[in-house]
C-alpha cells in the first residue's frame, strides 16, 4: 500500500544498527489539521537499511513530502502474540520541490488553442 503526505519535519534521529545487516533511522513529521491546530497529526516514520539517508539533506522545520508504504508485522516470543504497524518511508522530497514540480506541469489541451483552418488547404486527410 503506497501513500504520501506532507508535514513539516520535527523530530530526525540517529542511525540505529540493529544487527551486522540491518539498519534504521526514524523521523517525525507534523501534519496540520486545517480544522484545529490543536490537534495536529504527529507522524512517525521508518528508513531501513540504503533508505537511511534520505533523510539526511533536511532541516528541522523543512516541510517534507513523504512518499510512504503501510507495513503490519506479527510477532510471538514466550507463546504472547503481538502485533506491530510500521510506516516505512521510500522517497522523502522537499514539499516546495513537489509542489513547484506539479504547478509547472503544462497546461491540459483546450481546443481553442487550435488556430482556424486555412480555407485553401485541400488536405485529403
Amino acid at each position: 500500500m503506497n501513500f504520501e503526505i506532507e508535514g513539516s519535519l520535527i523530530v530526525k534521529e540517529d542511525v540505529i544498527d540493529i544487527s551486522a545487516s540491518f539498519k534504521k533511522r526514524e523521523f517525525v513529521i507534523e501534519v496540520f489539521n486545517e480544522r484545529n491546530a490543536d490537534w495536529n497529526d504527529f507522524v512517525k516514520f521508518q528508513l531501513t537499511q540504503d533508505k537511511c539517508a534520505l533523510i539526511e539533506p533536511f532541516k528541522l522545520g523543512d516541510k517534507l513530502k513523504v512518499s510512504f508504504n503501510l507495513r503490519g508485522r506479527k510477532w510471538e516470543k514466550d507463546g504472547k502474540v503481538s502485533y506491530f504497524t510500521n510506516l516505512e518511508a521510500w522517497r522523502v522530497e522537499s514539499a516546495a520541490n513537489a509542489n513547484k514540480a506539479e504547478q509547472q506541469s503544462p497546461p491540459p489541451f483546450i481546443e481553442a488553442d487550435i488556430p482556424p483552418a486555412d480555407p485553401q488547404d485541400d488536405l485529403p486527410f
